[in-house]
């Protein structure tokens, strides 16, 4: 009997041992496969899915490495038939694939004619399906790749996408990078290789770690007109930007096409907004999409895809997809519609490796408690379930909390981060500082945020709009007052506004306000899983005392 960080149970939990001097070693092992479910303070828990077996194996893990990280750092004995569980889970990925055939055009194969047989006999599924040419291949009809492997995956026979893609519309993309200049990093570049090798799929990098460069080096391995999917015009204008530094490619040969602009040049930008925009119950922008001879699609902030645009890449199979993102929680549950449809994970890199190699500034995350004041207390001891979380997020305590948290850090360019309009507006009030949110002209915010950038603007008032593609790396502190419940996701981006590596090497604050003993911290708790998944724990301290109330 080992020593070791992690105990593994049959109903496929692992509990890891926060103290223990290998749990950080042991925490990056299995987050390759197994996904952090509950983040107390001594004891993480983690659960084994298929889907997350299924990406390990696309990223060119196979059961035997699995294994081999649980024996390893398990202090009991691995119940075997969890074991066997786990190579039988990892073996069903690509014992079907999409393939093209050179006289009946795109098949389903398997090396397996019963799997074949089983798969058919579902009527989804057999609808997609055309004649069986032998036992182990089946016609596809051609517009229906997408869909088919979104059934598949469903029924538990993932399929391997091996069918290939169209080149697209040749057009000459070269990086700049040399010296005196700047190159690609090791991880950046392996990230771009293992993307290319899979043909399609997704890379996760923590924000801050050039997202946009690995996209660009992607745009110049596939040398194509590329439509670039992004989350706002501010965003694309960011992207822009960066291509102009990073490539070849000039103004004339990359568009903008948003709400104000629709410019089609063999480099577009488009906001999701935009493609999921509806007039008389169609979407008028699909076009873009399938008018194109594009060779890339490039998804940014791809945990953040809506629904339509789910549809929308289900016809798109033939053309190679990369997403990009810091981290694939979706809070829709959705995760399995990316790994179909989009592409498996290609390439995932641990907040704290890119921060110990210096890519990434350290953060210091704390959770600041405020006390509720009695007549808040009173409001929110009588109030309807669905009002509670409102009532003790945009409590007063956390206003005065948040005031002495800026004083606190004078000198500093700081960012306060709320959920509610109304709070963020008498915040703005209180620290006299400038209030971005969702009505704020694209103008105006290019203009706070460049100024936020020089300095002029210390502090910076934001709203959700901000949770992502946001590129302030002069930020060093963020407030966060109020969230989307218990969003995940949504912890990770705005922590990930402060990571860009601070040219004096400060470390970067992140600070949480929670009001004590209320779903406010049922809410944090939740929110605070995936960083503590990367390695980041949550320091509580309690705020000053509270205002009294009336």
């Amino acid at each position: 009997m080992s020593e070791g960080p992690l105990i593994v149970q049959g109903d496929k939990t692992i509990l890891l041992e926060v103290a223990h001097p290998d749990s950080t070693e042991a925490r990056h092992a299995i987050a390759a496969f197994a996904e952090l479910e509950r983040a107390p303070e001594h004891m993480h828990s983690y659960r084994i899915t298929p889907l997350g077996l299924w990406n390990a194996r696309a990223a060119g893990l196979d059961a035997e490495h699995v294994v081999d990280t649980l024996l390893r750092y398990s202090r009991y004995p691995v119940p075997h038939p969890l074991l066997l569980d786990i190579a039988e889970i990892m073996a069903r990925y690509g014992r079907l694939r999409l393939e093209k055939d050179p006289l009946h055009g795109l098949v389903l194969r398997s090396d397996d004619e019963l799997i074949l047989t089983e798969v058919s006999h579902a009527k989804k599924v057999a609808a997609l399906l055309g004649a069986r040419i032998d036992p182990l291949t089946a016609v596809v009809h051609g517009s229906a790749r997408g869909e088919l492997k979104q059934l598949l995956l469903k029924t538990g026979w993932p399929a391997e996408d091996l069918a290939g893609y169209v080149d697209g519309t040749a057009h000459l993309i070269a990086l700049t990078e040399g010296p005196g200049s700047w190159t690609l990093r090791d991880y950046q570049r392996t990230a771009v290789e293992n993307f290319w090798a899979g043909g399609s799929g997704v890379v996760v990098l923590p924000c801050g770690a050039g997202k946009t460069i690995v996209g660009a080096a992607a745009m110049a391995a596939s040398g194509t007109t590329t439509l670039i999917l992004v989350t706002n015009t501010l965003s694309a204008r960011q992207w822009k930007a960066e291509l102009l530094r990073r490539t070849t490619l000039t103004e004339a040969e990359i568009g903008e096409y948003s709400g104000a602009v629709k410019e089609i040049r063999p480099v577009t930008i488009a906001t999701y907004q935009v493609l999921t925009t509806r007039r008389n119950g169609a979407h008028p922008h699909w076009d873009l999409l399938n008018d194109n001879d594009w060779g890339l699609l490039v998804y940014d902030e791809v945990h953040l895809l809506p629904a339509p645009v789910f549809r929308m890449t289900a016809e798109l199979q033939a053309r190679r997809r990369l997403g990009l993102t810091a981290t694939l929680v979706r809070e829709d549950g959705r995760e399995g519609e990316v790994f179909a449809l989009i592409g498996p994970k290609r390439y995932d890199a641990p907040w704290k490796d890119i921060e110990a190699q210096g890519y990434i500034a350290p953060a210091d995350c704390v959770e600041v408690r405020v006390d509720l004041s009695r007549s808040e207390r009173l409001a929110y001891a009588t109030a309807e379930d669905g009002a509670k979380y409102r009532l003790c997020a945009t409590s007063l305590a956390k206003s005065v909390a948040a005031q002495a948290l800026v004083a606190g850090h004078a000198g500093e360019q700081i960012l306060v981060i709320g959920q509610y309009i109304d709070q963020l507006d008498e915040l703005a009030a209180r620290l006299n500082a400038p209030l971005l949110k969702g009505t704020t002209a694209v103008k105006e915010r290019e203009r706070l945020f460049a100024e936020f950038r020089r300095g002029r603007v210390p502090v910076l008032v934001v709203s959700k709009v901000a949770n992502f593609s946001i590129d302030l790396p002069e930020a060093s502190v963020a407030i966060q007052v109020s969230g989307a419940f218990g969003s995940r996701q949504e912890e990770a981006q705005r922590l990930g506004r402060l990571m860009r590596p601070k040219s004096d090497g400060r470390t970067a604050r992140f600070y949480t306000l929670v009001a004590r003993d209320t779903v406010d911290a049922d809410f944090a708790a939740k929110r605070q899983r995936f960083l503590a998944e990367q390695g980041y724990a949550y320091r509580i301290t309690d705020a000053a005392t509270p205002p009294s109330g009336s």
